[in-house]
């Protein structure tokens, strides 16, 4: 199976970039836009089938999309003057990875804690229970860690909170929620190439459909 990372610059002047950025449901509008690139499917979940993750960039030349997926995106399928997409396998790379590299990462994830039920109820905590500074990174370094990972550094700020239906499909689909996300970026040396292979494919974290999970790394120079 190929692994394809795809990088989709934006352009300003088109309406349908700013529809899909300029409303309270960009993190949703773009998740559908993003997922308009793969064929359609009759499954419930098309992201997970398709291996899709993304996250937005504001770059100094305006923003862009970056698309990890286990099938090629179409570019044809974007309306017309949306924007320029680029597409490269991401298998060299993922061949590449040995204990002992450095590399720098950046993701955007789901930082959040589930209290179990007598928790909550003594200390009257919601279901899910966002993460931030410290408890943040300290969270991010247990994911790191379990995802073949020795932290050197980690810089985090938080990004946009976005609001969208727990699931795909069923009662799920009609709940919402509001997902809060964090930037993740540093320094870390692999220490299991396979896990964080399997990672990288797999995405990190929960609220994948809405830019969380996606772990991109390169080289950082050196050795542990």
């Amino acid at each position: 199976m190929t692994v394809w990372l795809s990088r989709l610059t934006l352009n300003p002047r088109s309406r349908a970039v700013r529809a899909d950025l300029g409303s309270s449901k960009a993190a949703i509008n773009l998740h559908r836009r993003v997922m308009s690139l793969f064929p359609e499917t009759e499954g419930d979940d098309a992201r997970a089938q398709f291996g899709v993750l993304f996250r937005v960039e504001d770059t100094p030349q305006g923003y862009a999309v970056l698309v990890q997926s286990a099938h090629e995106p179409d570019p044809a399928r974007l309306p017309e003057g949306y924007g320029a997409l680029r597409s490269r396998p991401l298998d060299p790379l993922l061949d590449a990875l040995k204990p002992g590299r450095r590399i720098r990462y950046r993701c955007v994830a789901n930082a959040v804690r589930r209290p179990g039920a007598t928790t909550r109820e003594l200390y009257q905590l919601k279901a899910v229970v966002p993460l931030s500074g410290r408890v943040a990174d300290e969270w991010w370094q247990r994911k790191a860690t379990a995802a073949g990972l020795d932290v050197e550094s980690v810089l985090s700020h938080p990004v946009d909170t976005v609001r969208g239906p727990r699931g795909t499909s069923g009662e799920a689909a009609k709940q919402h929620m509001r997902h809060h996300r964090t930037q993740f970026d540093g320094i870390a040396t692999i220490t299991d190439a396979d896990q964080l292979r399997k990672r990288i494919i797999a995405g990190l974290g929960r609220a994948k459909s809405y830019g969380c999970g996606l772990l991109t790394i390169a080289p950082a120079g050196g050795a542990s």
